[in-house]
Parts: C-alpha cells; structure tokens; sequence
C-alpha cells in the first residue's frame, strides 16, 4: 500500500507530533529489560507508572505526572510481587488506584496516596489468587467500578469482583496463550486474540463465544474494538511475514473487511484507537514511528493521515485519558513513549494545528469521564450502561467524591494435625522454594537436637529410678 497521504476534507489530516522538551521528560527510569510483549507503562492525569529492572521479585514507579526531571536513584518503588511484574492498569475511575499482574500468579490492587510514595510500598490493599500459571494481562472494566479481568498463562480469563475480593467468572474457551484483550464501549462484549491463531468475541457474563474467526492468512496478535462503530480491528502477520492490519464486522468474523499491509518489520504493532476522534495510531514495538489513520464507516474504511518519527525505539506506550490532556494547545492524544537504552520516558502529544485560541467543539466532542455508570453487583446482574459522559470545555476541575474501598475479609483457618493450611500457603517462586526448604532443614536439625537431648535425659531418669528400686528391698 502506498503511504502517500491523500488529502480529503478531513479535520485530522495535518496532525503532527510533538515531543516534549527535554525538562518535561522522565530520566534516570531503570526501565524493565523483561522481553514480554506488553507496554509496561500506565498513564493517568496524576502519575506515570512504569515497570522497572528489579533484582529478585517484581517492582513498578509511581511517578506524579507534574514531577518531571530526572528521578534519584533511590526513588520508591512498588515492590510487593515475588516475580516479574508484566502489567499494570489504572482503574479509569479511583485515580489513586492502580492493579498489577506478575510471575507469581497473583494479580494486585495498589493504593497510592496524593504526591506519590515516599518510601517503597510492599503491602497491597487487594492480593488476588486464582490462576495457576503466571498472569500476562488485566483490564479494568470500561463502566463497572469494581471489575477487573484477568488472563493467565493457564489460558483462562478470571472476573474479579473488587466488592468481595473474590473470583465470579471463568472464562475457559482458548486453546493457547490469550494475547489481548479489548472492550466494547459499554463493556458487553469482550474480544481477545490467542496464540492459537483465533479471533473471538466473547459475552463475558456467561462466557459465551458469540463470533469466532481462524485467522490463516492473518495471524492475529492484538485486537481493538473501534468504539460504536461495531469494528474491530486487529494487528498481526501476514502469510508472507509482513506486518499488517485488518479491519473486522464485530457481527461476522468470516472474512476481515479490508486487509493492509504495512512494512516488513518484526516488531509487535500495538494499536490504539481514539473514540472522539476515530482516528487509529500504530506503533511498533522498537520502531521509532507512529503511524496514524482516520477510521470511516464507508470505503476506503482506513484513510492513512501521517507519521511521526523520531530515532529512539520505543519500548512500550502509555496513554493518557481525555481528561489529561491540553485542550488549549489542541492537543486530542499524548503518548508517554519508554526509550529504554536512555532510562527515558518521553511525553508525545499528537496536536490538531489550529490558529484560534477558543475551545474547539469539533476536535473535542463529549468523552468518558472518570464518574462509573455501574457498580459490579449491577454489572453481574446483566445490566450495561454507556459510560457516563463529560465535556472538556472548562478543563477538568471536578473531584472525585467516589472512594475505593477494599474488602475486609475475616482471617479463615484450616487447622490439620495442628498446622493452619491456610496460613502455611504453599511456595510460588524457586527463590522462596529454597528459603522455605533451608528452613525447614534448620528446623528439623533443631528438633533432631532436642530430641537427643531428651533420650539423653530419659535415660538418665530410668538408672536413677532403677538405683531408687534397687536401694528399697535393701533397707527393707
């Protein structure tokens, strides 16, 4: 396909990126060197979270968003996972709350207070077990409060009930590795792309797969739901191993709608798509571009826009929510590229050229707020909400009033032979194998030395009773 831009009466067609001058940067971040395929970054209007380089366990910064600069060396860290950290998600509508998923097959939930840390953080408000294997992905439901999905490498998707603290759905239809996940807008519909070279659409109460497609010619690695427009879209490879996108009918997933190729690089493409704007943004994964397309419901479907460049690969994107972004400088996207041969984290704001300085309504249609349109008990129930909506024509002053609370769960004992199960919780990683197993070889040394010294004692006991036995008949 030709990238030569082909210009139509369109408001996007001279979006450009912008990046960030130097003291508006992230630097010194010891960025992970984890070769897992995720962003490894999290973005909302307070803090940047990004997973860091850790020796033993899994770790992850939380930084303010207004403290730019370079960071000290010693800067707190969320360091609770026994293993790899391999994605972190903020909840769209707690600010302050943030989940995590690691090698250590457990999936946690974060409270980090106003301003940041200020030393490191090991306790988390929520530790959530359930998968077997080592958990890739979570997802925060898109208008529900309190539901967060999880996809583990034991290819099972878990829905967690934040009110309780507690699984209350599995989803157990892959084969293989679940690669993504993505939300309609009103979280009815779930739609993941596999290992197993499958595409699906699941109803995600009960589990159901309502549309399936076996990707041959396209082998699907991420997936996106374009809004309302009843689209989905997908990366991948080609037959040929070329890079390409397709464009789907969330209805009927027999044939993909238009297929492009885009070049023959290796990279991973992550997609990201802007609702408001529908406009597509394609970045490949230690590629140093953005491509970006405007999406249309009639032909050609995908209309390319433009490229930004630059010469630092990226590692990973975050993405900054609407309300975070400077309306006053046209600005509708902002990436916060992670450039990890220079420890750096890179703001890129994708910026609409315009010479008024009014509010521009066309650019900056009515958005999702932070406001949940659910609570999970309504969600599980069967009730879907459109997201609560909010202009961002006077900025974003409106607090939030909504606090997070965790479950208080009784502490529960299984007592067997005198030795709590529960409380004994069995070893998740080989490092805390060897500690338990180096224990409990101290432990028996210990108890093998009491119990010597005990016969010792016991046959000391039994002579002085025998003396005492033979002494009596002699004064008798």
């Amino acid at each position: 396909m030709s990238w030569r831009p082909t210009y139509r009466s369109s408001k996007f067609r001279n979006v450009y990126g912008k990046v960030a001058n130097r003291e508006h940067c992230y630097d010194g971040v010891p960025i992970t060197k984890n070769v897992h395929d995720n962003h490894f970054c999290a973005v909302n209007s307070k803090f940047v979270a990004v997973v860091t380089e850790s020796a033993g366990g899994g770790s992850f910064m939380v930084i303010p968003v207004s403290q730019a600069g370079r960071l000290d060396s010693h800067y707190p860290k969320v360091c609770g996972h026994q293993g790899n950290v391999l994605d972190i998600k903020w909840n769209p509508f707690f600010e302050n709350i943030v989940a995590s998923c690691s090698e250590d097959t457990s999936v946690r939930v974060w409270e980090i207070p106003d301003g940041g840390l200020r030393r490191n953080m090991t306790e988390a408000v929520l530790e959530l077990y359930g998968h077997s294997r080592r958990v890739g992905l979570i997802e925060w439901h898109p208008t529900s409060s309190g539901i967060l999905f999880s996809a583990g490498y034991d290819y099972k998707i878990l829905i967690w009930n934040l009110e309780i603290g507690e699984p209350v759905k599995m989803i157990d239809c892959h084969t293989d590795v679940i690669l993504s996940m993505s939300f309609n807008t009103d979280g009815s519909l779930l739609a993941t792309s596999c290992k197993d070279k499958k595409l699906r659409v699941i109803e995600p109460r009960s589990g159901r797969v309502l549309q399936q497609a076996s990707c041959k010619n396209h082998r699907v690695n991420r997936v996106v739901f374009l809004g309302n427009m009843k689209r989905l879209l997908t990366t991948g490879v080609s037959r040929w191993n070329t890079r390409q996108i397709a464009l789907w009918d969330q209805e009927d997933l027999a044939m993909p709608i238009v297929e492009e190729d885009i070049d023959g690089l290796s990279g991973l493409l992550f997609p990201f798509y802007d609702a408001d704007t529908h406009m597509l943004y394609l970045a490949g994964k230690g590629d140093g571009n953005i491509r970006y397309f405007e999406i249309t419901t009639e032909k050609p479907y995908l209309q390319y826009l433009m490229e930004f460049r630059s010469p630092a690969p990226q590692k990973g994107l975050g993405v900054m929510p609407k309300h975070g972004l400077d309306v006053s400088a046209c600005e509708v996207y902002r990436f916060y590229k992670l450039v990890t041969l220079k420890g750096l984290i890179e703001p890129v704001s994708m910026i609409v050229p315009r010479r008024s300085d009014t509010y521009q309504e066309d650019i900056y249609p009515m958005t999702a707020g932070t406001e949940p349109a659910l609570s999970a008990t309504e969600w599980l129930s069967g009730i879907d909400r459109d997201p609560v909506l909010m202009s961002l024509k006077d900025g974003y002053h409106r607090p939030n009033q909504l606090v997070f609370k965790a479950p208080v769960k009784e502490k529960k004992s299984v007592v067997v032979n005198g030795i709590d199960l529960l409380e004994n919780v069995p070893p998740r990683t080989e490092n805390e194998l060897l500690r338990m197993f180096f224990r409990q070889q101290d432990e028996l040394r210990r108890l093998k030395e009491e119990l010597t010294t005990k016969d010792v004692r016991i046959r000391q006991l039994e002579l002085e009773l025998n003396n005492l036995k033979n002494v009596s008949p002699n004064n008798v």
